[in-house]
Parts: C-alpha cells; sequence; structure tokens
C-alpha cells in the first residue's frame, strides 16, 4: 500500500505545475477576449472566430512534439542521458517543418472564413488579421514546447508552471500596447491580441531557453556541437509516435467546434448555456489533463528502469488519484451548478440550461478522467495508434452521431436540444474510458521483454 501513496505523492507533485501552466495558457484566451470586446463586439467575434482556427491547427504540432515526453522519460529511466541531447535537437527541426506546415496553412486560412455562411466582411477581415499576426508565433510556441517536453521527460514540470505564468503576466501589457495603439504602436483592435499572443510566444521559448541553459541539474545534457543535421530516422519516429496523438487532439477540438456549430440554431438560451457549461467543464478537464502528462512521465521512466512492474504501479495509482478527484470535482459541480452559471450569467432561463448541462458534465467526470490518463499511461507505453483508434471512433462514430440523433432528432426520444449531445458527450467518453482501461490491460500482461522492447521503440 505504501509503494501506491508514495506514488501518488511523485505524481501529485508533477501534475500541480502542469494545473497551473494550463490554467495560465487558457488564461491568456480569455484576456484576449475581454480586451478585445472593450473594443467592439465584431473584435472580440473575430478573436473568437480566429481562435477556433488556431487552436486546432497550433494543437496538431503540439501533438505530434508531445512524442517527446515518453521518449525522453525513457532514456532519462534508462540511464541513457546522453542521448537525450540529440533528440531535443531533432524536436526542433520536427518543430521547424511543423512551423512551415502550420504558417502555410494559416496564411490561407481566409479560404475557409470566407466560405462561412453570413460572416460580416468587417469581422472576417478582423478574423484573417488575427491569423496572419499570430502564425508568426507558431514557431516560438512550438520550440517553446520542445524545452517544456525536454524538461518534463526529466519529471522537471515546474519550468512550464513558472514560464506559462511569466506568459500570461507579458500577455496583458502587450495587449494592452497593440490593442489600443500605445507607445506609438498603431490601435490593432483584435488583430492585436494576434501580434501580441505571436510575441508572448518567442518570449516563453527565450525564457525557457534561458531556464534549460542555465540550470545545473541539465548542463550534463547540453548538446557537445551546437549544430546537428536533421536525421531522418529520428524526425521518422517522433512523427510516428506523435501523429497518432496529434490526430486525437485534432479530432476532440474539431468535436466540439462542430457541436458548437449544430447548437447554434437552437437559440442564444441554448447557445449560452452550452457554453457555460462547456467552459467550466473544459476548467475542470484540466486536473485529469495534468495527470495523465505526469502519468506518461512516470511510467515512460519506470519503463526505462527496466520495470514493468512499477510502470503498472505507475499507471494504476494515475487512474485511481484521477477518478477520486473526478468524484470531488462531479460533487462539487453538482452542489454548485446554478452558482457557478451565476457566475458567467443572470438570465434564469441560461441559468436553469446551464445548470442541466452542468448536471450531465458531472455524470461524465469519471469517464473523462480515466480516458484522458489512461491516453497519458498509453503515450507512456509509447502505445500511441491506439490512442488515434480509440479516440477517432469514440468521438466521431459514437458520441457525435448519438448525440446528434438526441439532440435534433426524433428517431430514438423526442429531440432533447443541448442535453442530447451532452449524452453523447457521456457515451463517448465512457466509451474511451473502458477502451483505454481494456488496451492498457492488454499492455501489460505482456511479457516483460515484449513490454520493454515496445518501449525502447
Amino acid at each position: 500500500m505504501q509503494k501506491y501513496i508514495n506514488e501518488a505523492r511523485s505524481l501529485l507533485a508533477l501534475a500541480l505545475p502542469v494545473v497551473i501552466a494550463q490554467i495560465s495558457q487558457t488564461a491568456m484566451g480569455v484576456v484576449d477576449t475581454i480586451m478585445a470586446g472593450s473594443v467592439s463586439a465584431t473584435d472580440m467575434a473575430a478573436v473568437a472566430v480566429g481562435t477556433s482556427i488556431w487552436l486546432p491547427v497550433i494543437l496538431f504540432g503540439h501533438g505530434i512534439l508531445l512524442a517527446m515526453t515518453p521518449i525522453i522519460a525513457q532514456l532519462n529511466g534508462s540511464g541513457r542521458r546522453d542521448r537525450i541531447a540529440h533528440h531535443v535537437r531533432q524536436g526542433f527541426w520536427l518543430a521547424s517543418i511543423l512551423s512551415v506546415l502550420l504558417i502555410t496553412v494559416l496564411y490561407n486560412s481566409h479560404l475557409v472564413i470566407e466560405r462561412m455562411h453570413n460572416v460580416d466582411p468587417l469581422l472576417a477581415e478582423k478574423a484573417v488579421g488575427f491569423l496572419h499576426a499570430i502564425m508568426w508565433g507558431a514557431p516560438g510556441y512550438l520550440f517553446f514546447q520542445v524545452l517544456r517536453n525536454r524538461c518534463e521527460g526529466l519529471s522537471k514540470t515546474k519550468p512550464g508552471m513558472v514560464v506559462g505564468f511569466l506568459g500570461l503576466l507579458v500577455n496583458i501589457p502587450v495587449n494592452y500596447i497593440f490593442i489600443y495603439g500605445k507607445f506609438g504602436a498603431p490601435a490593432l483592435g483584435g488583430v492585436g491580441c494576434g501580434v501580441a499572443t505571436g510575441t508572448v510566444y518567442w518570449v516563453m521559448f527565450l525564457a525557457m531557453s534561458v531556464y534549460v541553459k542555465r540550470s545545473a541539474l541539465q548542463l550534463e545534457l547540453k548538446p557537445a556541437d551546437a549544430f546537428e543535421k536533421p536525421n531522418a530516422q529520428t524526425l521518422i519516429r517522433m512523427t510516428q509516435l506523435g501523429l497518432p496523438i496529434a490526430l486525437a487532439l485534432f479530432f476532440e477540438v474539431t468535436l466540439f467546434a462542430v457541436v458548437a456549430l449544430l447548437v447554434s440554431p437552437l437559440g442564444i438560451v441554448s447557445v449560452a448555456g452550452h457554453q457555460i457549461a462547456l467552459n467550466f467543464s473544459s476548467l475542470m478537464f484540466m486536473l485529469p489533463l495534468s495527470l495523465g502528462v505526469a502519468a506518461t512521465i512516470r511510467v515512460g521512466h519506470r519503463l526505462g528502469e527496466g520495470s514493468p512492474d512499477a510502470a503498472r504501479i505507475a499507471a494504476y495509482t494515475g487512474l485511481a488519484t484521477g477518478v477520486a478527484l473526478a468524484c470531488m470535482t462531479a460533487i462539487f459541480t453538482t452542489l454548485f451548478r446554478e452558482h457557478i452559471a451565476l457566475l458567467y450569467n443572470k438570465n434564469p432561463a441560461v441559468v436553469a440550461m446551464a445548470s442541466h448541462l452542468m448536471l450531465l458534465a458531472a455524470v461524465y467526470q469519471i469517464s473523462d478522467s480515466i480516458q484522458v490518463i489512461g491516453s497519458g499511461i498509453l503515450r507512456g507505453y509509447k502505445d500511441t495508434r491506439s490512442i488515434f483508434y480509440i479516440t477517432f471512433v469514440a468521438y466521431w462514430v459514437l458520441g457525435l452521431p448519438s448525440g446528434y440523433l438526441l439532440a435534433l432528432t426524433d428517431y430514438i426520444v423526442p429531440a432533447m436540444g443541448p442535453s442530447g449531445f451532452w449524452c453523447g458527450f457521456i457515451i463517448g467518453l465512457t466509451f474511451s474510458a473502458i477502451m483505454m482501461a481494456l488496451r492498457m490491460r492488454w499492455l501489460q500482461k505482456l511479457p516483460a521483454e515484449m513490454i520493454l522492447q515496445r518501449a525502447e521503440r
């Protein structure tokens, strides 16, 4: 029992800084929306539209680079720290290639925005301007992620927390300068949010670079030569490991975007209630998400040490800790859902709708926790293809179609409105949780030699 308690302490020590870092990044989006909204509703809407395109695109690149965390954790645990610098240098090459691809996509974003129905021309112009500004921050963001993944792979999650919080602090004054045109800068409105956020990502990368170069614990990882050519074998292996993670993230983000579009014809009350419930549940999601990152690190490290049994203990401890926290957040959401909704909006109809949807959100807290921590555990085992297949089936084969049938048709029950989509979330997330747990059990039943061989890929 004591070994599980010790493991839980290690997991929580790793997860807490990740939670704070995630909250800081989310808060940057909130700050952008509020400050753009103070200029005009059009500017605020332009930032929202631009962000809805920016997020799936940048998270795709982010997901591919997440392959670095289990690789570095495994190398660190196995005592092969001399190989870490090579993977970090190749990570920068991979981030550079991804940056070119993402900037190309974002530069041509007008092709998507112009095809959106009933979009005000001024709004479309500002949304494209926002994307054309923020896209230059993509390399900074991805380079920052390379160094963050390096640190997290070495079980150092605090640097990401500190730099993430620094980014939030820098974002506010830089937003102020470019949105309102202070200190000689032009007043760009919503487009200024893109300029500011792109700038902040470069500041975060530079701050993380300073930490990595000066950290006494990481001096031994400093490469002998400053330059290394791209290594096709390493880049392919990292891409093969990271691409399923990237696609899984893309499926998740686009699912919620599609549901938001499908809810929009149902009226202002439905849209507002759905957004409030989704915003709050996203905040709660950061807890299991951070535990998933910690589980990746611990499982990868234990496998690097050559101990599948210790990796299994780390996996089960992560799941148990996540379920315990999910029970607490579910109870909190259930008891205080009306009070939470009132913080967002005072309209009684909106509060009633949001409160009802938050009750459904409380139902899937445990499933959501198991599936996201299970995904982190499978990353630790370097079993990322299964994450892709499970996520695709859960979200797009089960979750969205069942939600659509329940919400907008009378085929199964009378049309439920937004509640139907949330029932679809419950169905999809529950399937994902079950399949992640079964896949994890299947992996752990393999012979120890095979588990370790898979981890060394």
